[in-house]
């Protein structure tokens, strides 16, 4: 792989549409090839509907060979692309402003399992909750649980380096990918990190991980699986305020249990979920719930239980409740890995961001994020991952009526700024993407910024993956491509 300092500019004449269309068509059928306006509206957002950009074309290759093809002759070209997994992101970061879409659902084969060395590899378009169907016989488990797992791919995990509740204790989707296949943007196939463990050299595949499509795409994944925990329990404390639920948060982490999971609600999104065909008996009248997951052996888990059960009633709690069985288990799960999809009751628009903040400093910024919706007139439910300060402040809204547009994006632009200021971080999962790019300049400095954009260039020197990603255009010193980091096409 080499760097050149530039992106080259274009030497040919590029083909129309209706030409390279042809040209895709030969690789993976004509059905699996998209051109007409109206067949491209599906793919002109994704779970962040406040950002639309319509592709050009869509191609979904349903082989490794094909989509090695789609991407040589994209190569050949010169023509930038965009990888797409489910579309389930929040950031806008799978989106195509009038280029190609490659579209890696068909990519959907577990390739193979291995139970003795509890590893299995997969093709990208592989659904999460899937592969956790296919190897629950085995009492094994794929531990990453983004609340999108019964929509969302291994390959778009990869690409975001995804959280989910139960990464405060088992990690993100770094911690969890063994090795990779991947295609660079100029059709080369290379190995990524090794199945059977550490080798010398550069982490590439660690790079890879979290590039959000801008270093190419997987081809496949090998990822490790664990042993399902002996004794899993499930703990709901509910609480009359904000701030005892938060004080507590920390007070679990200070007492030197890790829980599996520690998930936190507030009263309005409390109300929405019970309002929703996800009710999952959530007590209505409270202004905060923590859901605490505690795994491990029997004896371990029944001390920790007792624990944190007795933290939570020292800090407020007005009742703990211990989930029966799996049953009543999955249903309080069900509650707050749906929390988004019910707040589609309030409007027909929602902006989420996902900043992350020193546990400690959780009640000062809840606080903050409440003054600020009354500032501005919104109203922000608060849904996040606890333990690990992974904040998800939502807003509903109409993005039809201007003046509200304007509102909420003024408060979502304070609430981020708050967290910054806090010593934060502007996402712990859901990506930079176009969402967040305006945000990257005040907690990296101008060499830090170069730094990423030398990097990519390392995998991608013509900029033609997922281009107007992540790093502002400017911020990049030797790319002099056209403004929103779209090379210049005729299709």
């Amino acid at each position: 792989m080499t760097q050149p300092t530039r992106a080259p500019t274009l030497a040919h004449t590029p083909p129309t549409r209706s030409a390279i269309a042809e040209r895709l068509a030969e690789i993976v059928g004509e059905r699996h090839v998209l051109s007409r306006p109206s067949e491209l509206l599906v793919y002109n957002s994704d779970g962040l509907p406040g950002y639309r950009r319509q592709p050009r074309l869509a191609v979904f290759p349903g082989t490794r060979e094909e989509t090695i093809a789609v991407v040589r002759l994209l190569a050949d070209e010169g023509l930038p692309f965009v990888p797409r997994g489910a579309g389930t992101g929040l950031s806008g970061g799978a989106l195509a402003d009038d280029i190609v879409v490659i579209g890696l659902h068909r990519l959907k084969k577990i390739i193979s399992l291995d139970v003795e060395n509890r590893r299995a590899t997969v093709e990208p378009g592989v659904v999460n909750l899937r592969l956790n169907k296919h190897v629950a016989p085995h009492s094994l488990l794929y531990a990453p649980d983004p609340s999108s797992e019964a929509a969302c791919t291994i390959g778009g995990n990869v690409a975001e380096n995804a959280g989910g509740p139960h990464c405060l204790k088992y990690g993100v989707t770094l911690n969890h990918v063994l090795a990779m296949t991947v295609v660079l943007p100029s059709g080369e196939v290379v190995e990524l990190g090794s199945k059977v463990g550490e080798r010398d050299g550069y982490d590439l595949r660690g790079a890879f991980i979290g590039s959000e499509g801008c270093f190419g795409l997987a081809l496949d994944i090998t990822v490790k699986l664990m042993v399902k925990p002996q004794t899993v329990r499930t703990l709901l404390a509910d609480f009359t305020s904000v701030d005892q639920a938060a004080h507590v948060t920390s007070a679990i982490i200070a007492s030197g249990i890790v829980p599996a999971a520690l998930e936190f609600m507030d009263g309005p999104t409390i109300r929405v979920v019970e309002d929703s065909i996800y009710a999952a008996g959530y007590p209505r009248d409270a202004e905060a719930i923590l859901l605490i997951e505690l795994d491990g052996l029997d004896a371990g888990v029944s001390a920790d239980l007792e624990a944190v059960r007795r933290i939570c009633l020292d800090g407020g709690a007005r009742n703990v409740k211990v989930a029966r069985d799996d049953a009543e288990r999955m249903k309080l799960w069900q509650g707050r890995k749906k929390a988004f999809g019910a707040m589609g009751r309030l409007a027909p628009h929602l902006i989420v961001q996902d900043a992350v903040i020193p546990r400690t400093r959780l009640p000062d910024i809840l606080a903050t994020i409440r003054a600020i919706s009354e500032k501005y007139g919104v109203v922000v439910c608060n849904v996040f991952h606890a333990g690990d300060g992974n904040l998800h402040p939502n807003i509903a809204y109409s993005a039809d009526d201007p003046a509200e547009s304007e509102r909420v994006h003024k408060a979502m632009t304070e609430i981020m700024r708050a967290c910054i200021d806090a010593g934060g971080s502007i996402t712990g999962e859901h990506g930079v993407g176009l969402d967040k790019m305006g945000y990257m300049e005040s907690i990296f400095s101008e060499s830090s910024l170069n730094a990423m954009c030398e990097l990519r260039a390392v995998f991608d020197p013509e900029r033609r993956s997922n281009p107007g990603k992540v790093v502002p255009v400017h911020a990049c010193k030797e790319w002099h491509a056209v403004p929103g980091g779209r090379l210049r096409v005729s299709m």
